[in-house]
């Protein structure tokens, strides 16, 4: 990636208004520069996307009472890098706060199956003392006779769980045309490790406003995960949860090798918060409390497992899900752990 596609960063000054903010873009914009206006943890930026910016324009920016500072990242994702939020993005999801002192702990079943299965599982869940409930309405599946999901009526599942638990939901989105769907019912949307560079799916979930999970590509680098954070957050979206679920590797014994490589390190390059996947990562229900404990003790602002009620029964992904008497042991151990290892791990 040449340096012409580099963003440069404008962050303006914290009491400019809206008014201000949109003339300034505007501005620039007549000046023949692409420019995206959004705001990262009360701060007002300005994206300026795609090629340099002339040395005048420069001038100006640096001589206007509403700039504060011209940020130009050394790397390609500009508004993901930690340098244009050093103190971190705090994600909401209803009252959950992801990426704050507390770990949060997401779980639920891979598919919803039907409504008592759901409901039995949203309860045991809330119980065990989860945060939010997880569950999918649309699967992508690698075979085309797998169980694809129940649709909106998983959807509607999953609404009337949250009503019976109070936890916000979670599930994924798989194409364009399921984003104002699926956004009507979920409280974040997830973007799956096959889509995370489908980039039109990405600017259609950020225009929705919601807070979106982005789970790592399994044959992805981190750079490449954190350029698809970054379609978001130009989009205007910037309550955006990074997940590290595994990267495929020559090794069979497990279902993908579970990258805790990246927990630090992308602490480190971005400000955005990252959890963990234990599930996918490893594919096998007996990994995934000691890699849940791995992924805190790595620096993780919480984890995403996958529970059941009945694994054996569950109609996908059975040998990875755990029952919620481990889930309630995994919460009530990852909560003693954060406590121990923050400052250990602490950015």
């Amino acid at each position: 990636m040449g340096r012409e596609d580099r963003a440069m960063i404008v962050r303006l000054r914290p009491e400019t208004d809206e008014q201000e903010s949109e003339a300034l873009a505007a501005a620039l914009r007549r000046a023949g520069l692409d420019v995206t206006l959004l705001t990262l943890g009360g701060t007002p930026l300005l994206s300026v996307n795609g090629r340099a910016v002339p040395p005048e324009v420069e001038q100006e920016l640096l001589r206007h009472p509403a700039v504060e500072k011209l940020l130009r990242p050394d790397r390609p994702y500009c508004l993901a890098a930690r340098s244009s939020r050093p103190d971190g993005t705090v994600v909401r999801v209803g009252p959950v706060e992801i990426g704050a002192k507390q770990p949060v702990i997401i779980a639920g079943p891979c598919t919803v199956e039907n409504r008592d299965q759901l409901l039995r599982i949203a309860e045991a869940v809330r119980n065990a003392g989860a945060s939010m409930l997880r569950g999918g309405a649309f699967k992508p599946r690698t075979s085309p006779y797998s169980f694809q999901g129940l649709g909106e009526r998983g959807l509607e599942l999953l609404a009337e769980a949250r009503e019976e638990t109070g936890l916000p939901i979670v599930t994924e989105v798989l194409d364009t045309e399921q984003v104002e769907l699926v956004a009507r019912y979920a409280d974040m949307l997830q973007i799956g490790s096959r889509n995370m560079m489908n980039f039109a799916l990405l600017r259609k979930v950020a225009a929705t406003g919601k807070p979106v999970l982005l789970k790592r590509g399994f044959a992805a680098t981190i750079e490449e995960w954190l350029l698809a954070a970054e379609y978001l957050l130009a989009g205007g979206n910037d309550q955006v949860v990074l997940c590290e679920r595994g990267v495929r590797s020559f090794d069979p014994a497990t279902r993908f090798m579970l990258d805790l490589n990246a927990v630090p390190l992308v602490r480190q390059l971005s400000h955005l918060p990252i959890i963990v996947d234990p599930s996918h990562g490893t594919g096998l229900r007996e990994l995934v409390p000691p890699m849940s404990f791995a992924a805190i003790a790595a620096g993780a602002h919480g984890i995403i497992v996958e529970v059941h009620t009945s694994p054996e029964a569950a109609l996908v992904d059975g040998r990875q899900s755990i029952d919620p008497t481990t889930l309630a042991s995994i919460v009530r151990r990852v909560r003693m752990l954060r406590d121990m290892v923050e400052e250990l791990v602490a950015v």
